[in-house]
């Protein structure tokens, strides 16, 4: 028992049963899913249980580590767009009003944690300190106070915690976030308004929500009435979420309070998936509760970068958006960290009766825990008397706001996209260039595709279809692309041609998958795995059977995953769109969707080169948009690719594909050069579409090649 309040230290031993969704090996528990709802479950479910088992697994001893612990630190950092960590520049802290009362005093305070990024906050000083305090960083959740329009920051509602510091004997200073302060800026970049270019840039507000916190902690170090070596954070939701990024940041931070803010990615991208249910645990949260996982962490990964400092995790045991089994698993890895610093007793989970609330039993554990570990206090009862709160018009710190303010923009600048200048003489091209295409190729099998396998697994390829019809036939070839994911490619010829003299594979996306079938029409529809029979384009089919008749060409088709025979289910029971739950997941597991179609379009290439009639046949590939994008960097780890037909691709990774950190190292430009020395086509519709890729034109021009064409076409 914690002294002085009622509520239960549970250690991870006594798991229920009943709370426990089914283990992930287990079978499907949703059988009558469509064939692409089965591929995203089981995908999902696969890559979690990988991730969770690597998780620690390699750590056991202290030596083992303190020795790993550096560079986990330093790709923390990286996946919070903190690497290197930002200068630490003048904090310009100003005080701009203070409320007393008969035992402390409140500070109304704002400082720059960057230029022009503002944070405002109080800060409440006990009265008659006689030697300097233990002092609390407390970092709000989600829940504002606006009022006739103007908002006054979370630190109203969340007051009374700093209240009982105050009270009993510590400095705090409580801390608006970055969505919901006087100036409000953006935690909902995915989670609502579809800004998928904030993958594609590595951004995070998780990690303005961290920089913010240790900034904060600069400022309480330089304040007279704060012993430096004694400080302490915590908060709760958001709050308990900002709490572990800044003690996984900071050692300073000496005690650490995360209050329902964390669970395991098995409770974030699995249990809210199925049966029929779309937007589970993860639709609870905004971006700022994620890292931008690179390196394919869970959680306990962070959380273990806390110890052996005294830690103790609080929730309440009916939260539906920190469910029990998800902080009770990576409690159950993270004790063993702690065992190996023989720090046992510094880590407790905190588990109270109620919902997701801000309940007197979370408080007065947390309360307690402070008061042990910066006090060296473990008798003290805990009391909240009542109070009469502060009005939010007291609490405010700005009259008015800043002009110079970067909040409400800071996802647009905080990470800033890679800029590559060409060298000026044509002569030092034609050295750097290949060291380049070196270096970017690496960066982005490190950064931006490590969700694909380290191995390819076998295709296992199988012959599903061979149809003739009206002098064409059409194959069908079943094969794995990745664990849990098996896809379709079709090839279809002229029916007498033994060996076709081109392929050309098509990657589609679904309004190409839709004129795809209705090309074929009903004939084919067992090879097309459709449950009923298309309408039937006559005249399309016609000019397909006309140039492969004439040509002896082979067009090869595949719909990468999610996409025709395999999409899956994008609302959820009452029709509302979750398609972006569905993506945000995909970036939990260190990946995107578009990253893993890439690889999709890269097995289609490997089906290819198995089917015998197809051997030493040169290859094109081709895509349109987004999947022009997709198809350019599967042809970037394909040597044998014999040109690259892309229709209107986008000009830029902020408008697709979204892959994961690619914008910290280059751009749609960048990459149509590294394609280089494929034969390039790229349709465009104007000048201004040509326009945009100026940068390979005058690359190819200072190396003396031609490789890259651009062709005017109407639009499509």
């Amino acid at each position: 028992m914690l002294r002085g309040c009622r509520v239960c230290v549970l250690v991870v031993l006594a798991l229920l049963p009943t709370l426990l969704p089914a283990p992930l090996g287990a079978a499907d528990p949703a059988p009558d899913l469509s064939r692409g709802d089965k591929l995203l479950w089981g995908y999902f479910r696969g890559q979690v249980k990988q991730i969770a088992d690597a998780s620690l697994s390699d750590i056991k001893s202290k030596e083992d580590w303190e020795k790993r612990r550096p560079e986990l630190r330093r790709q923390y950092f990286e996946m919070m767009g903190l690497w290197p960590l930002p200068p630490r520049t003048e904090l310009k802290a100003t005080v701009t009003g203070t409320v007393k009362n008969e035992k402390f005093t409140i500070e109304k305070i704002h400082f720059q944690s960057a230029p022009g990024l503002y944070v405002t906050g109080n800060l409440y000083v006990p009265n008659n300190l006689k030697k300097p305090a233990p002092a609390i960083l407390y970092v709000c959740g989600h829940a504002n106070t606006v009022k006739d329009m103007v908002s006054y920051g979370s630190k109203v509602n969340y007051q009374h915690h700093p209240t009982w510091f105050a009270e009993n004997g510590y400095v705090c200073l409580i801390l608006d976030t970055l969505q919901l302060g006087e100036i409000q800026g953006l935690h909902h970049g995915t989670s609502r308004f579809n800004m998928w270019w904030w993958q594609s840039r590595g951004y995070t507000p998780a990690g303005i929500e961290c920089w913010n916190g240790m900034r904060a902690l600069d400022y309480l170090q330089s304040r007279k009435e704060v012993d430096p070596k004694r400080l302490g954070v915590t908060g709760r939701s958001g709050g308990g979420a900002a709490s572990w990024w800044i003690a996984a940041a900071d050692d300073r931070v000496q005690c650490i309070i995360p209050v329902a803010g964390i669970a395991d990615l098995q409770a974030h991208v699995v249990e809210g998936i199925a049966p029929r249910l779309r937007d589970g645990v993860i639709s609870g949260h905004c971006d700022c509760m994620y890292f931008v996982n690179t390196y394919r962490w869970d959680f306990p990964t962070l959380m273990a970068l806390c110890a052996p400092r005294p830690l103790l995790l609080g929730n309440s045991d009916v939260d539906d958006i920190f469910p029990v089994p998800g902080y009770r698993r990576m409690a159950d890895k993270v004790k063993k960290i702690y065992k190996l610093y023989g720090a046992e007793e510094k880590f407790a989970l905190l588990e109270t009766r109620g919902p997701h609330k801000d309940t007197p039993e979370l408080r007065h554990g947390a309360f307690a825990w402070m008061n042990r570990w910066l006090k060296n206090d473990t008798t003290s009862p805990i009391v909240e008397p009542e109070r009469t709160p502060f009005t939010p018009q007291q609490l405010k710190v700005f009259d008015r706001l800043p002009r110079d303010e970067r909040n409400t923009t800071i996802h647009e600048s905080w990470i800033h996209p890679a800029v590559t200048s060409l060298p000026q003489s044509p002569e030092v091209v034609k050295t750097w260039w290949p060291a380049k295409q070196k270096e970017w190729q690496a960066q982005l099998l490190e950064k931006v595709f490590r969700g694909w396998p380290t191995k390819a697994p076998a295709l296992n390829l199988k012959a599903a279809a061979d149809i003739k019809h009206e002098g064409l036939r059409l194959r069908a070839f079943d094969f794995v692309s990745e664990a849990g994911v098996e896809l379709r490619l079709w090839l279809l010829t002229a029916e007498k041609v033994e060996q076709p003299k081109l392929v050309v594979l098509t990657a589609l996306e679904e309004d190409g998958w839709r004129e795809f079938i209705t090309e074929l029409g009903p004939t084919f529809q067992q090879a097309l795995q459709l449950d009923k029979a298309p309408t039937f384009d006559k005249a399309r089919f016609e000019q397909t059977r006309r140039t492969l008749t004439s040509q002896k060409w082979a067009f090869a088709t595949l719909a990468p995953r999610g996409i025709g025979p395999t999409r899956w289910t994008t609302t959820d029971a009452q029709g509302k769109s979750v398609e972006h739950q569905i993506k945000r997941r995909f970036a939990l597991l260190g990946e995107t969707l578009d990253g893993q179609r890439v690889w999709d379009v890269r097995r289609g290439v490997a089906v290819l080169r198995e089917v015998p009639d197809l051997k030493g046949v040169p290859l094109w590939l081709q895509g349109t948009r987004d999947m022009a994008g997709i198809v350019l960097y599967a042809a970037l780890f394909e040597p044998d690719i014999a040109r690259l037909d892309l229709w209107h691709p986008p000009a830029s990774h902020q408008q697709g594909p979204t892959l994961l950190n690619v914008l910290r190292i280059l751009d749609m430009p960048q990459a149509m050069a590294m394609a280089f020395p494929h034969a390039i086509r790229i349709y465009v519709q104007d000048d201004a579409e040509a326009k945009a890729w100026s940068w390979p034109l005058e690359l190819q021009k200072a190396l003396g090649k031609d490789y890259l064409q651009i062709r005017k076409v109407g639009k499509q």
